[in-house]
């Protein structure tokens, strides 16, 4: 993370300073963005020529549970095209009217890979139902032969994937799902191998709706982890009343509002805050002590504070009285260690 900066401004309004530090995340840049790459590219053209192996045979031996892997490679495929795409963009710098840059590509990409995942889970569930109740002859040794292959090709991009930087939602989410496809190949080899050795051709449709649950519970989980993002909910793990309440218990603060935790892109979360100091307080002490305990205590390095000194109050007045001085309309609750000063 880049060093914290110092912006000093003149006295407003009542003529109470104002502090802004600002924790730059360090990105991966050189030489390990173009070995993510490379493992990226490597995984994705193993996928895409089995994928069209896969679908070739899946039709010639009438097996859904085939098709049904073939189609949920093809969306592991394409997250891996949009993670290598949100790469490019989340690399470049922030200019214009984007001021994070384009760093919420990738979160975009993910959103979009959750909800195809689900689109092609309903349609796969739906086909598989039909021929639970109405079976179509299932050719099972080429069933089992095919699986077995993608067992091993699986098992070749997992690796692929492993190596590579799985903090990006993008990266983690093709990771997991080449893993379920590991788990769903290895259904549909047993699938095969019942159909072959008893004639049971269910077993292909039970096999399939076992790869829809996958599919289902990865793109519920993409869908959930990016809507999130865009929402801008607080990072799972970090408690904003928490955090307000660490800060308003700081050495000379007497009142933060305005908080606000939220993620710019994965693993990089921010935070910004309105701190009230008491008066006579030391403004930079204050910032700095600040910064270093949401770096510590809670890895939070991209912070934004605006420190002001509180105002003395008459007495009787009601302790609001300090937010609403400063801010008008605050957002979210006012977080107080103790009675403010008079």
């Amino acid at each position: 993370m880049g060093a914290t900066q110092e912006h000093g401004q003149p006295a407003q309004g009542h003529g109470h300073g104002h502090e802004h530090g600002h924790g730059h995340a360090g990105h991966s840049h050189g030489v390990s963005a173009d070995a993510d790459r490379r493992w990226l590219t490597l995984a994705l053209a193993l996928i895409t020529a089995f994928i069209a192996v896969e679908a070739s045979i899946a039709v010639v031996a009438g097996s859904l549970a085939l098709l049904s892997d073939a189609a949920h490679m093809l969306t592991d495929a394409v997250s891996i095209v949009l993670a290598l795409v949100a790469m490019r963009l989340s690399a470049r710098p922030a200019r214009g009217g984007y001021t994070f840059g384009l760093k919420r590509a990738e979160i975009l990409s993910a959103h979009a890979n959750g909800l195809t995942l689900i689109l092609a889970a309903l349609w796969l569930g739906y086909e598989a139902v039909r021929r639970l109740l109405d079976p179509p002859e299932v050719t099972g040794w080429m069933v089992v032969a095919t699986a077995v292959t993608g067992i091993v090709v699986n098992l070749l991009a997992t690796w692929f994937l492993s190596r590579a930087n799985r903090s990006s939602l993008n990266v983690e989410g093709a990771y997991q799902h080449i893993l379920n496809d590991l788990f769903a190949f290895i259904g549909t080899a047993v699938a095969g191998l019942v159909v072959l050795i008893t004639g049971f051709s269910q077993a292909d449709a039970i096999a399939t709706l076992l790869v829809v649950a996958l599919m289902l519970k990865a793109g519920y989980g993409l869908l959930r982890e990016s809507g999130r993002i865009f929402l801008e909910a607080a990072p799972v793990g970090l408690d904003p009343d928490e955090i307000g309440d660490a800060l308003a218990a700081a050495d000379a603060v007497t009142e933060v509002h305005d908080l606000h935790v939220w993620t710019i892109t994965s693993g990089q979360p921010a935070l910004s805050a309105h701190v009230l100091v008491e008066p006579g307080g030391d403004c930079h002490r204050v910032r700095r002590n600040l910064d270093r305990l949401l770096a510590d205590r809670y890895g939070l390095t991209h912070t934004t504070l605006q420190i002001d000194h509180a105002d003395r109050l008459p007495a009787g007045a009601h302790a609001l009285t300090l937010t609403t001085a400063h801010c008008p309309a605050p957002h979210g609750p006012v977080h107080h260690d103790g009675p403010h000063p008079h």
